[in-house]
Order: structure tokens, then C-alpha cells, then sequence
């Protein structure tokens, strides 16, 4: 098998780990999956996402490469000389900048990830690459292999899956949640990575929104996480999830938008327990669901604090502090030249004395 039909049996193998929306993902001639558009330190680069091998042991019932699924792909793996040789090539062709990479289990877990770490390392002393490397943990991987390949990532993840122990053992017998993963998670902390550590959680309907969000504050908390990514079930055929409803990308949406609340408003998610029913989200954006239930009244824009601002619909925090610290407001077009989003914040502000009719007075 030459090497090009290879990485695109293990670009496909690999596409339900996330590294952002599948809309970024960048359509090449050769028919070459895999390459995403993706944030990587404070700039937008070209990733390369793959598997290091589709074979694996573990019995996750959601995963086409498990063990369990009947429908068989071509099992296909690279041998690390070949992976490095292959991302260098990309680089120079497709104007790759950085490698994702993770892998199935195949004859055991430090087995698998020492192959993938003499991909990297290869990748960094052979062909002399100083790019962005994220390195994906396999569960139970062993802590000195966990410091070797913190000495040569940018950033590192293990995906948790789950928000909780229950859940990840609906979804698998292989993994323990504490020993296996968050463990893990904790080991990946002390290395202090550049690029930080991330997680991923499979969103279905052995959760809640509030499990989810439980966990999110948990893993910032206390692991230094820099991104949770969430990925809304959809069903594979031959898994044991494979007659299960697909989750709603609505669903997936909206977690995001409360982890961007979380990150960059500093929003607690305590404040979005009044309009969750039964432990779900509203179908609707969380933040203006949140206003509405809040504003009791349209507020001044020039006489509101800062908490008061970025709370308001179509204002992120860079154009509340500048609000806040004096900027006057005299026209709707003033608010649009600091960056806000006026046909939002029109039904929560008053502007000069005038207003717009309230969302919340219908």
C-alpha cells in the first residue's frame, strides 16, 4: 500500500477527534483528509491530523475502531520513520504548519504510544521540525512515556469522553475513569506545556448539560485545561451505539458557547442554573436565554458597570472595559465601531435616552 492511500485510511480513522469545527477542515486535490484550519498559539495554522495506527484493543461502543465494531475497516498503521517522512512532505506541498496525533490502542498502550513518540521524535531531531505538535494520551499510558512526550509536544490531551465515572462505563469496559484518564489529566498538568493541555467530551443521552457543565469547571479548576472540545454523538454503523438517536449540533453549539462564557467573560456556570430545565440548556443561545431572565429593565449603556455589560447580548468583555472606563456612547454606530454586535444589544440598552422595545417585554 503506498503511503498516500495509507494516510487517508488513518486521516479518516481519526476524524471524530476533534481539533475544531469540521468546517475548517481544507479540501486538497489529492483527496488527502486530515488537514484543518485550526487555532494554534495565537495565530491560525494548517494541522495535520491522524492516526498513528486504526487497530485497537479497547471496546468503546461509540468508536469504528473498536475492537467490538463489526464493520471492519482496513487496519493500516505507519511505522514512525514513515509518518515523519510523510508530515515533512506536507509541509512543504500543502503548506502543513502542525501534526495532531493520536492512535488506536494496537498491542498495548506504551507499545502504541512509543511508536507514535519515535514518530515525533524523529520528526523533531531527524528532519529538525520546531512546529506545533499536540500529542494525544492513550488512557493508562505510563507516566515516564507521558514526560517524554512532554518534552517534545506543544500541547498534550487525553479525551475524558465523559463527565463522569457512570457514564464512561455505559460507553466502555476498558477504560477506568479516575486511574486511567484523570490521572493522566493530572500528570499532563505538571509539564507546564506552551501550548497547554486539552480534553474532549462526547456529548449523548447518557448526559446531561449539567454533568457536562459539572466537569468542565472541574477540569478548569484544577488541571489548568486551556480548551474543552465537545463532540455531539452521531451513531456508527456496526458499534454497539449504532441504532442510538445522533445528538443535536445544536446541543454541541451551545456547550461551547458556555465554555467561551466561562474562558473569556468569566461567567460562573452557577448563573445559568435558573434557565436550565431538567439538567438541559434552552435551544436557544445561552447568553441572551440568561439576559432575558435577568434584565429587568433596558440599562443605561454609559452608566452600567462592567458586569453589567458583558452581559448584555452582542458586548464581549474588550468593548465593555472600554465602556466601562469612559468611553461614551452617543449612537448605536458608536457601539459597532468598538466591536459590538448592536441588533443584539439594542433590546437590553438605552443609548442617549432612546431605546428599542425589550426582548423581555413581550
Amino acid at each position: 500500500m503506498d503511503i498516500l492511500e495509507k494516510a487517508k485510511i488513518l486521516t479518516h480513522s481519526g476524524e471524530y477527534d476533534s481539533c475544531g469545527p469540521r468546517m475548517c477542515e481544507v479540501k486538497v486535490k489529492s483527496g488527502l483528509g486530515g488537514i484543518y484550519h485550526a487555532k494554534a498559539e495565537h495565530k491560525t495554522c494548517r494541522i495535520f491530523k491522524t492516526l498513528m495506527n486504526n487497530t485497537c484493543t479497547f471496546d468503546c461502543k461509540y468508536c469504528h475502531n473498536s475492537v467490538s465494531c463489526t464493520k471492519k475497516s482496513r487496519k493500516v498503521n505507519y511505522e514512525p520513520d514513515e509518518l515523519a517522512r510523510l508530515f515533512i512532505h506536507l509541509t512543504k506541498s500543502l503548506g502543513v504548519h502542525g501534526l495532531f496525533l493520536s492512535s488506536g490502542v494496537g498491542k498495548d498502550v506504551d507499545n502504541t504510544t512509543e511508536k507514535m513518540l519515535d514518530a515525533v521524535h524523529k520528526l523533531r531531531f531527524k528532519h529538525n521540525f520546531r512546529g506545533y505538535v499536540h500529542f494525544k494520551i492513550l488512557p493508562g499510558t505510563s507516566y515516564e512515556l507521558i514526560k517524554q512526550a512532554a518534552e517534545l509536544s506543544t500541547r498534550m490531551s487525553i479525551n475524558i469522553e465523559a463527565p463522569n465515572k457512570g457514564v464512561i462505563n455505559e460507553m466502555s469496559s476498558c477504560k477506568d475513569f479516575h486511574k486511567d484518564i484523570l490521572k493522566r489529566q493530572s500528570w499532563i498538568s505538571r509539564f507546564k506545556l506552551a501550548g497547554g493541555q486539552a480534553t474532549q467530551i462526547i456529548l449523548n443521552e447518557l448526559s446531561t448539560d449539567k454533568d457536562v457543565m459539572k466537569m468542565m469547571d472541574w477540569e478548569y479548576d484544577n488541571l489548568d485545561l486551556k480548551r474543552i472540545y465537545f463532540s455531539a454523538f452521531r451513531p456508527v454503523k456496526g458499534t454497539k451505539f449504532e441504532n442510538k438517536e445522533a445528538e443535536s449540533p445544536l446541543r454541541q453549539n451551545h456547550l461551547y458557547n458556555i465554555d467561551f462564557l466561562r474562558r473569556n467573560y468569566e461567567f460562573k456556570l452557577k448563573e445559568f442554573k435558573e434557565i436550565m430545565s431538567d439538567g438541559m440548556l434552552p435551544r436557544e443561545d445561552p447568553k441572551l436565554a440568561l439576559a432575558k431572565a435577568n434584565f429587568e429593565g433596558v440599562v443605561d449603556i454609559n452608566q452600567a458597570s462592567y458586569d453589567e455589560l458583558v452581559r448584555v447580548p452582542g458586548i464581549g468583555p474588550v468593548t465593555a472595559k472600554k465602556i466601562a472606563g469612559g468611553y461614551k456612547i452617543k449612537k448605536y454606530e458608536d457601539l459597532h465601531k468598538l466591536g459590538g454586535w448592536v441588533e443584539r444589544a439594542k433590546p437590553f440598552i438605552e443609548v442617549d435616552g432612546k431605546r428599542q422595545t425589550s426582548l423581555i417585554e413581550f
